[in-house]
Protein backbone atom coordinates (compact mmCIF):
# COMPACT_ATOMS: atom_id res chain seq x y z
CA UNK A 1 0.00 0.00 0.00
CA UNK A 2 1.35 3.44 -0.85
CA UNK A 3 1.24 4.80 2.70
CA UNK A 4 2.30 1.67 4.54
CA UNK A 5 0.74 0.76 7.86
CA UNK A 6 -1.07 2.90 10.40
CA UNK A 7 1.70 2.43 12.96
CA UNK A 8 4.03 4.52 10.80
CA UNK A 9 1.81 7.53 11.41
CA UNK A 10 0.73 7.29 15.05
CA UNK A 11 3.70 6.40 17.24
CA UNK A 12 6.09 9.21 17.96
CA UNK A 13 9.06 6.86 18.15
CA UNK A 14 8.18 5.12 14.84
CA UNK A 15 7.26 8.12 12.69
CA UNK A 16 10.00 8.66 10.12
CA UNK A 17 11.35 12.07 9.22
CA UNK A 18 9.78 11.98 5.76
CA UNK A 19 6.35 11.06 7.12
CA UNK A 20 4.11 13.47 8.93
CA UNK A 21 1.78 12.75 11.82
CA UNK A 22 -1.80 12.54 10.67
CA UNK A 23 -4.30 15.06 11.99
CA UNK A 24 -6.74 13.87 14.61
CA UNK A 25 -9.54 14.42 12.09
CA UNK A 26 -7.83 12.05 9.63
CA UNK A 27 -7.21 9.49 12.39
CA UNK A 28 -10.91 9.72 13.28
CA UNK A 29 -11.83 8.99 9.63
CA UNK A 30 -9.41 6.05 9.61
CA UNK A 31 -10.94 4.73 12.85
CA UNK A 32 -14.41 4.86 11.30
CA UNK A 33 -13.14 3.03 8.21
CA UNK A 34 -11.63 0.27 10.36
CA UNK A 35 -14.88 -0.04 12.33
CA UNK A 36 -16.83 -0.42 9.07
CA UNK A 37 -14.40 -3.12 7.96
CA UNK A 38 -14.82 -5.04 11.20
CA UNK A 39 -18.59 -4.67 10.98
CA UNK A 40 -18.45 -6.21 7.51
CA UNK A 41 -16.30 -9.12 8.71
CA UNK A 42 -18.58 -9.77 11.68
CA UNK A 43 -22.03 -9.11 10.18
CA UNK A 44 -21.83 -8.49 6.42
CA UNK A 45 -20.24 -11.68 5.13
CA UNK A 46 -22.04 -15.02 4.67
CA UNK A 47 -19.36 -16.53 6.92
CA UNK A 48 -18.27 -14.51 9.93
CA UNK A 49 -14.55 -13.63 9.97
CA UNK A 50 -12.83 -13.17 13.32
CA UNK A 51 -9.44 -11.53 12.76
CA UNK A 52 -7.88 -11.97 16.24
CA UNK A 53 -4.98 -9.61 15.57
CA UNK A 54 -6.31 -6.08 15.05
CA UNK A 55 -3.49 -3.61 15.68
CA UNK A 56 -1.95 -0.58 13.88
CA UNK A 57 0.65 -2.75 12.16
CA UNK A 58 -2.14 -4.72 10.42
CA UNK A 59 -3.98 -1.64 9.11
CA UNK A 60 -2.69 -0.61 5.70
CA UNK A 61 -3.37 2.82 4.21
CA UNK A 62 -3.94 3.46 0.53
CA UNK A 63 -3.02 6.63 -1.35
CA UNK A 64 -6.07 8.43 0.09
CA UNK A 65 -5.39 7.10 3.61
CA UNK A 66 -8.36 4.74 3.43
CA UNK A 67 -7.71 1.83 5.81
CA UNK A 68 -7.50 -1.79 4.72
CA UNK A 69 -7.41 -4.55 7.34
CA UNK A 70 -4.63 -6.99 6.46
CA UNK A 71 -2.98 -10.27 7.51
CA UNK A 72 -5.58 -12.91 8.20
CA UNK A 73 -3.08 -15.52 9.39
CA UNK A 74 -4.74 -15.88 12.79
CA UNK A 75 -8.30 -15.38 11.53
CA UNK A 76 -11.03 -17.88 12.14
CA UNK A 77 -14.13 -18.43 10.04
CA UNK A 78 -17.39 -19.37 11.69
CA UNK A 79 -21.06 -19.47 10.83
CA UNK A 80 -23.23 -16.47 11.58
CA UNK A 81 -25.20 -18.63 14.04
CA UNK A 82 -22.16 -19.17 16.22
CA UNK A 83 -21.89 -16.48 18.87
CA UNK A 84 -19.23 -18.26 20.93
CA UNK A 85 -16.22 -19.80 19.20
CA UNK A 86 -14.23 -22.71 20.60
CA UNK A 87 -10.48 -22.20 20.69
CA UNK A 88 -7.67 -24.26 22.11
CA UNK A 89 -5.19 -21.42 22.55
CA UNK A 90 -5.08 -17.63 22.60
CA UNK A 91 -4.47 -15.85 19.29
CA UNK A 92 -3.15 -12.37 18.73
CA UNK A 93 -0.53 -9.94 19.92
CA UNK A 94 0.11 -9.25 23.59
CA UNK A 95 -1.44 -5.94 24.51
CA UNK A 96 -4.28 -6.39 22.02
CA UNK A 97 -5.62 -9.78 23.12
CA UNK A 98 -9.04 -9.64 24.74
CA UNK A 99 -9.06 -11.06 28.28
CA UNK A 100 -11.51 -13.85 27.40
CA UNK A 101 -8.94 -15.33 25.00
CA UNK A 102 -6.63 -16.33 27.82
CA UNK A 103 -8.98 -16.40 30.82
CA UNK A 104 -12.07 -18.51 30.13
CA UNK A 105 -13.79 -17.37 33.37
CA UNK A 106 -14.45 -13.94 31.83
CA UNK A 107 -16.61 -15.22 28.99
CA UNK A 108 -16.65 -16.95 25.66
CA UNK A 109 -14.55 -16.01 22.67
CA UNK A 110 -16.53 -14.16 20.00
CA UNK A 111 -16.32 -11.26 17.55
CA UNK A 112 -16.05 -9.07 20.64
CA UNK A 113 -12.38 -10.06 20.83
CA UNK A 114 -11.78 -7.99 17.69
CA UNK A 115 -13.78 -5.14 19.21
CA UNK A 116 -11.49 -5.18 22.27
CA UNK A 117 -8.39 -4.99 20.05
CA UNK A 118 -9.98 -2.18 18.06
CA UNK A 119 -10.59 -0.24 21.29
CA UNK A 120 -6.96 -0.60 22.32
CA UNK A 121 -5.85 0.59 18.90
CA UNK A 122 -8.14 3.64 19.09
CA UNK A 123 -6.52 4.69 22.37
CA UNK A 124 -3.10 4.36 20.78
CA UNK A 125 -4.22 6.46 17.82
CA UNK A 126 -5.32 9.28 20.13
CA UNK A 127 -2.28 9.25 22.37
CA UNK A 128 0.42 8.43 19.85
CA UNK A 129 1.96 5.74 22.02
CA UNK A 130 1.79 1.99 22.44
CA UNK A 131 -0.52 0.52 25.05
CA UNK A 132 2.39 -0.57 27.23
CA UNK A 133 5.40 1.69 27.61
CA UNK A 134 8.09 0.61 30.04
CA UNK A 135 10.16 3.74 29.35
CA UNK A 136 7.82 6.16 31.14
CA UNK A 137 9.07 7.86 34.28
CA UNK A 138 6.15 6.95 36.55
CA UNK A 139 4.89 3.39 37.00
CA UNK A 140 1.24 4.52 36.91
CA UNK A 141 1.75 5.54 33.26
CA UNK A 142 3.02 2.13 32.06
CA UNK A 143 -0.40 0.69 31.04
CA UNK A 144 -1.85 3.35 28.76
CA UNK A 145 -5.61 2.52 29.02
CA UNK A 146 -5.41 2.77 32.81
CA UNK A 147 -3.51 6.03 32.59
CA UNK A 148 -5.79 7.61 30.00
CA UNK A 149 -8.91 6.61 31.94
CA UNK A 150 -7.56 7.87 35.24
CA UNK A 151 -6.20 11.17 34.02
CA UNK A 152 -8.26 12.15 31.01
CA UNK A 153 -11.70 10.68 31.72
CA UNK A 154 -11.87 10.93 35.50
CA UNK A 155 -9.75 14.00 36.12
CA UNK A 156 -10.45 15.97 32.94
CA UNK A 157 -6.74 16.53 32.39
CA UNK A 158 -5.74 19.36 30.11
CA UNK A 159 -5.80 18.37 26.42
CA UNK A 160 -2.25 19.64 25.90
CA UNK A 161 -1.09 16.51 27.71
CA UNK A 162 -2.07 14.55 24.57
CA UNK A 163 -0.68 17.21 22.23
CA UNK A 164 -4.11 18.63 21.33
CA UNK A 165 -4.22 22.21 20.17
CA UNK A 166 -7.86 23.31 20.08
CA UNK A 167 -11.39 22.57 21.26
CA UNK A 168 -12.30 20.62 18.11
CA UNK A 169 -9.35 18.26 18.52
CA UNK A 170 -10.14 17.88 22.21
CA UNK A 171 -13.72 16.85 21.43
CA UNK A 172 -12.61 14.35 18.78
CA UNK A 173 -10.00 12.93 21.16
CA UNK A 174 -12.47 12.64 24.03
CA UNK A 175 -14.98 10.87 21.76
CA UNK A 176 -12.33 8.47 20.49
CA UNK A 177 -11.13 7.77 24.03
CA UNK A 178 -14.65 6.98 25.22
CA UNK A 179 -15.25 4.71 22.22
CA UNK A 180 -11.91 2.98 22.79
CA UNK A 181 -12.60 2.41 26.47
CA UNK A 182 -16.13 1.28 25.69
CA UNK A 183 -14.81 -1.31 23.25
CA UNK A 184 -12.45 -2.62 25.87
Amino acid sequence: MPNGSLEMFIYKEVTMKDRQHLSLEKLFEIAIGIARGLEYFHLGCNTQILHFDIKPHKILLDDKFLPKIADFGLAKLCTMKESIVSMLEARGTIGYIAPELFCRNIGGVSHKSDVYSYGMMILEMVGGRKNINVRVSQTNKIYYPHWIYGYVVQSNTEPQLLGLKNIEETEIAREMILVGLGCM
